[in-house]
């Protein structure tokens, strides 16, 4: 691969990713960007959320909503997507709670995993018992 030349903008997209942990949207971190730079496009933050997917350095989270979610957090954890306001919380897990499948022997090396959880956050659910 050509080295990567160096870019204020994905920067400052990669920056703002790594300081949130609310697994916002492209169109969300597109709105925040153009405080600091007005000119930036939607096209920019995808083109630049989709490099830096491929490079590892972010993570896309599919909730099977059809929106798109980002996490400037790569280490191995899960999620949680709340069904009914749609946030999406991490579950981070401790080394000994990671169990591999014991299929893994039989299929290869597994490299990493995604496990989405749905159900209803805690505020939501106190909403409800409310009612």
């Amino acid at each position: 691969m050509a080295e990567l030349k160096y870019s204020r903008q994905r920067e400052a997209l990669l920056k703002e990713l790594r300081s949130r942990h609310d697994h916002p949207t492209a169109d969300v971190l597109y709105h925040k960007l153009r405080e600091e730079y007005p000119r930036i496009s939607l096209g920019t933050v995808y083109r630049n959320l989709a490099l830096l997917c491929e490079l590892g350095e972010v993570k896309k989270i599919t909730c099977g909503d059809g929106i798109e979610h980002y996490d400037g957090f790569v280490s191995m954890h899960d999620h949680f997507v709340c069904t009914r306001c749609g946030r999406v919380i991490d579950i981070v897990q401790t080394a000994q709670d990671i169990r591999p499948s014991s299929a893994a022997s039989e299929i290869g090396s597994i490299e990493s995993h995604s496990l989405i959880y749905y159900g209803m956050c805690k505020e939501c659910y106190n909403k409800t018992k409310k009612q």
